[in-house]
């Protein structure tokens, strides 16, 4: 979710990437051209740790545990520096924070703390969107009166824009809320793990441009990682991010991304001073 909105979604990891990398996104048959550099120091994993589709589950189910016994950083904007959203006016809403195992095609990067087999959920908006356009996003939308929480928000919503089979979807818990000030959203990461992966597909193209299934160690190279920055009204914006599959993930699901893979010491050290305009 860059803001809440519809997405699209396409089958498990089709098609191919450009450069002879022989993995890609896969909707409608195009290639996408492989990433950009970059990396910035952060928290790194002891080498005893079991680095395998197992050990990343404990990881998330810790953090999980954790945040409900309130043991979790809430996320702080960087140096974002716009007003802040207000919890008695925001409107409530979920993201589907969907981590799962590839169906064929591992990652690159070798990381220090997630096999390579580990693939999150992420969306591409359509570019003609009237709030985030363009912007990579987590499926999710606002709260519903026949929600019966934030969890149910936010797999109803992935549902709907991805077409996915909630059966196979094994909800871990929520983190703590984020405030998204341009739409004026108070957003409450969840965490699930794709225990039976289904086919998903751009349900609305109108709104969605594509779905995709990325590998997290790819994420997490630091050849990857970037500070994307904007001037906005005389103030410099900045936030993470992650050139991955053709696109940039910034904003606010870079921020995310980026508060949450610290969180779980699966960060590998980055050079937070290389910088790129953001995509807008």
């Amino acid at each position: 979710m860059g803001a809440p909105a519809r997405a699209v979604a396409t089958g498990p990891r089709q098609g191919a990437r450009q450069q002879g990398h022989g993995k890609g996104p896969g909707n409608r048959g195009e290639t996408t051209a492989r990433y950009n550099r970059q990396g910035s120091p952060t928290i790194k994993r002891g080498a005893e740790r079991k680095v395998s589709a197992v050990g990343a589950l404990a990881d998330l189910e810790d953090i999980a545990r954790r945040a409900a016994r309130g043991d979790v950083s809430p996320h702080t904007d960087e140096v974002r520096n716009i007003r802040p959203v207000d919890p008695a006016t925001a409107r409530r809403a979920g993201v589907l924070v969907l981590f799962g195992r590839l169906d064929s095609v591992p990652a690159d990067h070798d990381a220090r703390a997630v096999a390579k087999d580990i693939d999150i959920l992420l969306m591409e908006r359509a570019a003609d969107l009237n709030n985030h356009p363009g912007q990579v996003s987590l499926p999710g939308g606002g709260v519903e009166p026949g929600d019966a929480s934030i969890e149910a928000t936010a797999l109803r919503e992935a549902v709907e824009e991805t077409g996915l089979n909630s059966d196979g979807v094994r909800i871990l818990g929520p983190l703590p809320a984020v405030g998204l000030p341009v739409s004026n959203y108070l957003v409450t990461p969840v965490l699930a793990w794709w225990d039976a992966p289904s086919p998903v597909q751009a349900v609305d193209q109108r709104e969605t441009r594509r779905v995709f299934r990325v590998p997290v160690a790819d994420l997490l190279n630091p050849d990857n990682r970037v500070t994307c920055v904007i001037n906005h009204k005389g103030a410099v914006i900045s936030s993470s991010g992650f050139l991955v599959d053709g696109v940039t993930v910034w904003g606010f699901t870079g921020m995310l991304l980026d508060h949450l893979f610290n969180q779980l010491g699966w960060t590998e050290p980055w050079d937070r001073d290389r910088t790129i305009p953001a995509p807008i």
